[in-house]
């Protein structure tokens, strides 16, 4: 059981569940124990995001509009165009 002191513990807490790791068992001093249940994902958690985030959006649209030129790599070209000399020290 984790111990929760601020807010931004929590959110840690919640962001960390999914589907498999649903359950959340908290303890806030002051306040108790608290069981936290994921009852179901939110499916257009990444549209939220990027509605949210404009910096986010923004990367979206030019990676968007990028793959609409053709100035994108396909993950199968990206893996051809690697050697073993780029991941040497």
């Amino acid at each position: 059981m984790d111990e929760v002191r601020t807010t931004e513990d929590l959110m840690e807490q919640l962001s960390n569940m999914n589907r498999e790791n649903s359950v959340r068992q908290v303890f806030i001093p002051g306040k108790g124990k608290f069981t936290i249940v994921l009852q179901e994902e939110d499916p257009n958690s990444i549209a939220t995001d990027v509605e949210l985030n404009p910096y986010l959006k923004q990367m979206m649209n030019e990676s968007m509009e990028a793959y609409k030129v053709g100035r994108t790599k396909s993950t199968s070209e990206l893996l051809k165009s690697l050697s073993p000399k780029d991941f040497s020290k």
